[in-house]
């Protein structure tokens, strides 16, 4: 009778845990979700997204978006008119300070994508030098579809330190609207001027 008592015993300890296993796991048929349309739809808008946002990055690329680099005067109007924001740094090879710009610039083009960053040897685009009126470098001037917009000489924006951090920079170009975070702040407060802006402060490497 003990040992027929042990046995019905485990056997309802068996069908408890069975049932509760059932509960557990068996109220969710996976192949009724898989056949969710709601889900599919999710699912493939998803795949739509991240196709689009990967052609986007492909074009970029094509453009040059994502590293920093030196064009030509020749290649410069198409650069600055082949993308919506463009920040251009015109320099000089021997000037410290440009060394500094492109420092920074070049940590920035990685992490804003969506704005292409090139610089251009002064020395060597005096048509543009002078149509543009740059008369001090280092001299970063700020382009939106092929526009001119706004311009940053020298270093009195950026606390008139050579020292400056690539956050200050990063700070400045993004009050201008012309870099924006990853995950997208609008640019409803930034209104360009459609005009060059000359500014020729006395703390830069040239006049």
């Amino acid at each position: 009778m003990a040992a027929a008592a042990r046995d019905y015993q485990k056997e309802l300890v068996g069908q408890e845990k069975a049932q509760a296993s059932s509960t557990s796991y068996g109220e969710v048929d996976l192949d009724e979700l898989m056949d969710d349309p709601e889900l599919e739809k999710l699912h493939a808008d998803r795949i739509a997204a991240l196709k689009k946002e990967a052609e986007k990055r492909q074009a970029l690329e094509r453009k040059g978006h994502g590293e920093y680099r030196e064009v030509t005067e020749g290649e410069f109007l198409g650069e600055v008119t082949g993308s919506k924001k463009v920040i251009c740094h015109f320099h000089h090879r021997e000037f410290v300070r440009c060394k500094i710009v492109d420092k920074h610039l070049k940590l920035l083009a990685a992490k804003y994508f969506d704005t292409k960053f090139i610089k251009v040897d002064a020395e060597n685009a005096p048509f543009f030098i002078a149509k543009l009126a740059i008369k001090t470098l280092p001299c970063v001037i700020l382009f939106r579809d092929g526009v001119a917009t706004e311009r940053l000489v020298g270093f009195e924006s950026l606390g008139g330190r050579d020292d400056f951090s690539t956050e200050v920079l990063e700070k400045w170009l993004l009050k201008k609207g012309i870099i924006v975070h990853a995950k997208g702040e609008n640019e409803d407060e930034y209104q360009a001027p459609r005009n060059l802006r000359s500014n020729t402060n006395g703390d830069s490497d040239s006049d």
